[in-house]
Parts: structure tokens; sequence; C-alpha cells
């Protein structure tokens, strides 16, 4: 894979023009529907339980309808191999752009009819639902982004999509509370499930991606099986491909873990609701909104290997920040700045982070492969931190604590550099990021 892309137009126009690129702007409308399913069984689902008079303890445990997002790459292998009757003729992409679409807004409809007064059981099953159709979505959503961009585009690509997502999830969340206010919680659900349009419109639009490469047909039993199998064995064959899942795994632990505790510290340096609104909400929205277009532009002009490390080192530094802010202590100005820098290296990490994964992908295997990436990138950090957080901070106090984020962000940014002086980045690198559409070539 080159490592600059495509060569970029020198000024203001040259940073913009990529984003207003066909294959951005699809990856934006990808991303709004996304981030919008998540949306109604976060924030959203919390605020109707609660309002309908809910036990806490219920509430908190509806949270485990996320583990369809964690665990979907095991039915990931069937959007990559599995032809949809009739409607198949449209593309094996496009097909199931639209069915999983339209499963969409039948589990959002589901969850809007399901009463939490009368039968909280069924609201979990319908939550359930949609979370397993969310995931699905997210599946073919994946597929369709790394396919449809071309190689130089996939980091403005995943600066759109997470754009896209953002826009989806709030403008959901914002959408239901508003109806709700005025009608009912049931219209309210109803009325978000118009988020899942974009990606089916796109599809259409577009058509089926042109660097879409199907795998192998397989005809008898044992060659079906074969196909849930194909797309790890490729992966963890490739030279490095053992050490790039170990990158996977580890890259994001310190900062996972310092993430789970900024609410409180705040909270324990004595911060009113004021002022996380201004400074950890909106201060923190606009550095990551900057982060994500810089990450875009420094992709393009740096290329993944350099991009990526500088995105790794930002994200060990953001921790130090908040170390800083536990030794300085109630102050406006410090937690501005450390909200910023860590959601400006979010923002950035985001983008080139999921460029790289991007590019992994074998385009036979897309679906699978960027599941079984995305899954692995969160569920270690989750599983391993969600439950050691609070106990570190009591024995080692928040100062102590944040410089330990730090050093564990540090085997990720020494086994990526390695890989890059060893050549294994590139060895490893999937065709997703190296090879172009047919009308490319």
């Amino acid at each position: 894979m080159s490592e600059s892309g495509a060569t970029q137009e020198p000024g203001l126009w040259g940073a913009i023009k990529p984003y207003l690129e066909k294959e951005s702007l699809a990856a934006f409308f990808l991303g709004v529907s996304s981030g919008f399913p998540f949306a109604l069984l976060a924030a959203t689902l919390t605020t109707r339980l609660a309002q309908d008079g809910i036990d806490k303890s219920t509430v908190t445990a509806f949270t485990l309808v996320f583990l369809s997002y964690n665990f979907k790459w095991l039915w990931a292998w069937i959007v990559d191999s599995v032809r949809l009757p009739v409607i198949g003729r449209l593309g094996l992409r496009v097909s199931w752009m639209l069915v999983v679409g339209v499963l969409v807004i039948a589990a959002v409809f589901n969850l809007a009819l399901a009463d939490p007064k009368q039968d909280i059981a069924w609201v979990a099953v319908s939550a359930i639902m949609l979370g397993a159709a969310g995931a699905t979505f997210d599946i073919i959503i994946d597929a369709y982004r790394i396919e449809t961009l071309k190689p130089y585009q996939l980091g403005v690509g995943s600066g759109m999509s997470q754009y896209g997502w953002r826009i989806g999830a709030a403008g959901a969340g914002a959408l239901a509370l508003v109806v709700a206010a005025r009608t009912d919680w049931s219209i309210a659900y109803m009325a978000c499930s118009v988020f899942a349009l974009p990606a089916m419109l796109t599809a259409l639009i577009l058509g089926e991606p042109p660097r879409h490469r199907p795998p192998a047909e397989r005809s008898t039993i044992p060659q079906k099986m074969r196909a849930i199998a194909d797309p790890f064995i490729e992966f963890l064959g490739r030279n490095g491909g053992w050490l790039v899942l170990l990158f996977i795994l580890v890259h994001k632990i310190g900062d996972t873990l310092a993430n789970l505790t900024f609410r409180l510290l705040f909270e324990d340096l004595g911060y009113t609701n004021d002022e996380i609104a201004i400074y950890d909400v909106g201060v923190g929205f606009w550095a990551l909104i900057i982060g994500v277009f810089i990450g875009g532009i420094i992709y393009a002009k740096l290329g993944l290997k350099k991009s990526v490390l500088i995105a790794l080192i930002l994200m060990a530094i953001s921790n130090v920040s908040f170390a800083a802010l536990a030794a300085v202590g109630h102050s406006n100005i410090g937690m501005a700045a450390a909200i910023g820098f860590e959601n400006f290296a979010s923002g950035y990490g985001g983008v080139v982070v999921v460029a790289y994964f991007s590019a992994l992908c074998d385009l036979r295997f897309t679906a699978a492969q960027y599941a079984l990436i995305s899954a692995g990138a969160s569920i270690v950090g989750r599983l391993l931190t969600g439950t050691t957080a609070g106990s570190l901070i009591e024995a080692l106090g928040y100062v102590n604590f944040y410089l330990l984020t730090t050093v564990l962000a540090f085997p990720g940014i020494i086994l990526f550099w390695w890989m890059m002086r060893t050549g294994l980045v590139d060895e490893a690198m999937g065709t997703a990021g190296t090879e172009p559409a047919p009308d490319e070539g």
C-alpha cells in the first residue's frame, strides 16, 4: 500500500475536496444509519424506562443488549457468503442492505409497541431483537463502506462515517425526546425508524460496491462449513497476522480504562453539572469534530503507518493530561484543556485507526473480518477493565491511576512501531488497503 494515496491539491480546497467525493458522502450517510439503533438502545431506552417507573436495577440490566455488537462476528460470515433469493439480483451487498434495513425498521416498531408497564419481559426481548438487527446492519454497512471507498479514501471515508454515526445517534436521540414530549414513546420510536433510510437509499443509488470480491462458491456441506472459518484462517495465515490481532486486542486498553473514569474524577473534583455540560460535552464535541477532520487530512498527507503511530502516541498522552488535572484540582481551564485534548486525540485516532482496520480486510471476507476486528478492538477493554477501574483508583489515587493507563498504552505503541520497522504492517495488509476497483487498475 502506498503511504500517501492520491495526490492532494494544495490549500483549503485540497483539504475539503476529498470529503465531497461521492464515496466519502456515501460513508457519511451509511454512518447516520449505523448510529441510530445504538442510540435508541442506550440513553433513549434508559430515559423511556425511567419515565415509566421501572426500577434502576432492571434499567441497568438492559445494557446486556449491547452484547450483540461484541459478538456480531459470529454471524457476519453469512452476510459475506449467502446470496438472498430474488432480491439478490441487485447484488450481494445491496440486497443485504435493503433486507437488514427493513428488519431494523421492523425491530424499532416492535420495540415502540412494547409497553414497559405491562410487560417488561417483552420489552427486553424487543430490545434484544433491535440489538441483533442493529449489529447486523453494522456488519453490512461496514462492508459496503470499505468496498465502496478507494484505498486512498479510507481515511477521509472513516472520518465521514464517524461524523454520520454521531449525527445519526444524536439526531435519533433528540428526535425521540422531542416527539415523546409531545405525543408518546411509541410514536417517538416509530419516527426514529426514518434514520434507517440513508443507508438503504445510498445502496440503491450507488449500487453494488465496485471492489466487492465474492468468496468462492461452496456446494457441499463441508465446503459450506468451511465458509465460516475461511475469513479467520485467511487473516491469521498472513505473515504477521497473529501480531496484528494482538495489536488489535491491546492497543486501546489504557485509553478504555481511562475513559471509564472521567465523570468520577469530575465528581470528586467538585465540578457542577453546568461545568460538565460546558466543558465535557461542549468543548469535547467540537474538539472531536476537529480531530476527525484533521485525521482525514493527516492520513492523506502522511499515509497509514505514520498517521496511526501518531494516533497511538496522542491517545497515550491524553491520559497524562487527566493526571495533571487530578494533580491541579478543580480548574475550568484545566478541564477544558484535558477534555479538549482527549477528544481531539479520540477523533483523530478514530479516523486513522478505523482506516487501518478497514485496510486489513480481505475483499472476499470484508463483513466477517471487519466484524471480528471491531469486536476485538473493544471487547478486551470492556471485559478486563470495566470491573477494575474503581478499585485501582482507590488503591493508587487518580494521578497514579492515569499515569498507569498511560503506561498501559505503551505495548500497543511499541508493537506497532516494531511492525512498521520490520515491514509486517505492509505484509499483513488486506486487499481492501491495496486493491483498486477493476476500472481503476
